[in-house]
């Protein structure tokens, strides 16, 4: 059986889904924001919260940094000044930390370049993310995967060979990584893109590796069909208000919607039970008035006074 732990937190096809909250850049720069966002996240349920990380002198040119940026979204005048204004450095992620471990939550981060990666392994983080956007990037996968620290990974816009060469490169390192199937659009709006058969097809693939799914879909109900399909590491992006400031505001979940994603993932691992048919207590009384027959061949519908007793065929 294939096995991940994210914070002493085994998660395996026998265990309940887990449920990371990708708080990503919600928190609009506030410190105070994030901790809302994490005490929230706990108290509807969350495993875990996950921040990204980016370390812009090395991801961007600076061209691009200096590229004039003023929209509804922007919180400076250009490009460099808005993501700038967005990035948390050490003290800030310290201060999520001891919030998500007084909640008792996990706290991660996406790294999207080497910096980051390595900032975020000073911080002793019990896990690094990789984008979608990393499937490819041999260079940024294989320092990660040489930090020794746990990885997941998201696959979309990945065929199989991608996936396999990504695989081999982390597997290099350590087997201490799982595979999250994405579809890397924001958000999808074509359920057809889903294309959720695809967590059956790395199960089988990588039977060794833990199957997650990283979701942008609109609503809960896609996140319900991925864990019934066996991924167990379940991603959606969380806010406190989809009208807020931001980019991911708009397809991220507000409290409610995740609270009853982790209420109904947990009844859905109840739900799916060992697959054996037997008869529940509580099917007496409906059967007695839906079956004309018992077991013993005795007629149960009205009295015999009502009905001659049949001889079954």
């Amino acid at each position: 059986m294939s096995v991940f732990e994210i914070a002493g937190r085994r998660i395996a096809d026998d265990t309940a889904p887990y449920v990371v909250a990708e708080l990503g850049h919600n928190h609009g720069g506030s410190v105070e924001t994030a901790r809302e966002l994490i005490r929230t996240a706990a108290a509807c349920g969350a495993h875990a919260v996950k921040f990204q990380k980016r370390h812009n002198q090395t991801l961007y040119s600076p061209a691009m940094l200096q590229q004039p940026y003023e929209n509804e979204n922007s919180f400076g005048p250009t490009y460099g000044e808005h993501r700038a204004w967005l990035e948390f450095g050490s003290k800030a992620y310290q201060a999520c930390q001891c919030e998500a471990l007084k909640y008792h939550v996990a706290c991660f981060a996406t790294a999207f370049d080497e910096p980051s990666a390595d900032f975020l392994a000073q911080l002793q983080v019990p896990a690094i993310k990789l984008a979608s956007g990393s499937l490819t990037d041999e260079p940024l996968i294989r320092h990660v995967a040489s930090l020794q620290i746990p990885m997941l990974l998201s696959t979309g816009g990945g065929d199989a060979s991608d996936i396999d060469r990504a695989v081999q490169w982390m597997a290099a390192a350590h087997d201490r990584f799982a595979l999250l199937h994405c579809t890397a659009a924001y958000p999808v709006t074509d359920y057809r893109e889903l294309n959720l058969r695809c967590i059956l097809t790395l199960k089988a693939r990588y039977p060794d590796t833990v199957i997650g799914y990283s979701d942008h879909s609109v609503g809960i109900a896609m996140s319900l069909v991925a864990y019934a399909f066996g991924a167990r590491i379940l991603e959606r992006h969380f806010t406190l208000n989809r009208a807020g400031k931001g980019t991911d505001h708009s397809f991220s979940l507000e409290p409610v919607g995740l609270r009853k994603l982790c209420r109904d993932l947990d009844r859905a691992r109840e739900a799916m039970g060992d697959g054996l048919n037997r008869f529940y207590p509580s099917e007496v009384a409906p059967l007695s008035k839906m079956r004309r027959w018992d077991i013993h061949g005795k007629w149960q519908i009205g009295t015999k006074e009502e009905q001659e007793p049949k001889v079954r065929a």
